[in-house]
């Protein structure tokens, strides 16, 4: 049955200390402070969500020093009021027939450079440096792509429990009949079950049967799933709030002998990436790990995407597990492992977990079975 268990709620002096946390590495990077547009990074940061997407300015200041600063449409003041972190801010609204970057340049350093949530409308961005035509701006990605990278334990807490969703989905697809069935009914059965156990949304549903599984983002079609195909499913979406994302590949009936040995080939990669988790190491070594397998093999050309990515409040974020990304891992980052190996007009393999830096190595959030598993 799917758990009924509530995560513990953040609390004001959560919010409070992830704000001073980025302020604080925004002044380390040698940023004045950092302008945080409705998204993940403000739901991350102040646990506020706006209603709705307007065109109305609503921006979290952040500089180091100085109380954080919420612009917001007075209109909207009295949801922002509610938010669990809105104790731990100052609350600035606008009326319509006032000027919003009027009032939020007030706040800025005339001069300085700001990290920008990658979101940002640039209406807003535009009318800002209008007003303060000697400031400069970076995406957030770009500037401080670790804001949101190392996740607390009341976060792993969370992650750990949409991945143990995800988990069960997987072993109740395994029960479900795949021959004779559109890719389309059984990706809407991932979406049932992700919902009944406990998701509040679904992000994707991947059924790649035969040939299509060889495209790695392969949106579920009409194609009705035979008997000795390969079915890559890749399936994830937010449960309180946090990211799921897993991948397994699964065979109609007993698979070839070829078939076989590239699973085992995917399989032994992800080992390889998952076993050069650990504090220090950077997030391009996971990718040569799992690589350096498959290559091995020979299959390197068919490795067509990077190893993984970080998931959090959002299932895809930095940083990624990627040749030429040299971050440092550290204890608390969540980044997914997902080799694969795609055969065009054939078939794809992809195994995937999720994986959290510890202080000694890595653990996994998804701990099923990663042999290839023979459906119906």
């Amino acid at each position: 049955m799917p758990s009924t268990d509530q995560p513990v709620p953040f609390t004001a002096e959560d919010y409070r200390a992830r704000m001073i946390r980025a302020a604080e590495a925004a002044d380390e990077a040698g940023l004045a402070g950092v302008l945080v547009a409705p998204g993940p990074d403000m739901v991350h940061l102040t646990g506020y969500r706006p209603t709705a997407d307007t065109e109305r300015l609503t921006l979290l200041v952040l500089r180091a020093g100085q109380d954080p600063v919420l612009v917001v449409p007075a209109l909207e003041a009295a949801d922002a009021e509610r938010a669990a972190g809105a104790p731990a801010l100052t609350l600035r609204d606008w009326t319509d027939a006032a000027n919003p970057y009027g009032l939020t340049a007030g706040l800025l350093d005339a001069k300085g450079r700001f990290g920008i949530s990658d979101n940002a409308w640039a209406l807003h961005l535009l009318a800002l440096h209008a007003l303060l035509p000697d400031t400069s701006y970076a995406s957030l990605t770009e500037a401080l792509p670790m804001l949101r990278a190392v996740k607390d334990a009341a976060e792993l807490e969370r992650l750990a429990a949409a991945g143990a969703a995800a988990d069960a989905v997987y072993g109740q697809i395994l029960k479900v009949r795949f021959s004779g069935r559109r890719e389309s009914d059984v990706a809407a059965d991932l979406a049932a079950l992700l919902l009944e156990h406990g998701h509040s949304q679904v992000d994707f549903t991947v059924v790649g049967s035969g040939p299509n599984g060889a495209n790695p983002h392969h949106e579920a079609g009409e194609r009705t799933i035979e008997g000795g195909d390969m079915v890559v499913l890749d399936f994830g979406g937010l449960m309180h709030g946090y990211g799921s994302d897993t991948s397994r590949t699964v065979h109609v009936g007993e698979p070839t002998a070829e078939e076989q040995r590239v699973h085992d080939v995917v399989r032994e990669a992800q080992e390889a990436g998952c076993r050069a988790v650990r504090p220090g190491a950077a997030c391009q070594d996971i990718d040569r790990a799992a690589r350096a397998v498959i290559t091995e093999f020979g299959y390197g050309e068919r490795f067509i995407h990077r190893t993984g990515h970080g998931i959090g409040v959002t299932t895809h974020e930095p940083p990624y597990m990627i040749e030429g990304e040299e971050l440092p891992l550290v204890p608390g980052m969540c980044f997914s492992v997902e080799p694969g190996i795609y055969l065009p007009g054939r078939f794809g393999v992809r195994i995937e977990d999720i994986v959290t830096v510890t202080e000694s190595g890595g653990r996994r959030l998804n701990t099923t079975a990663r042999e290839l598993a023979v459906v119906e």
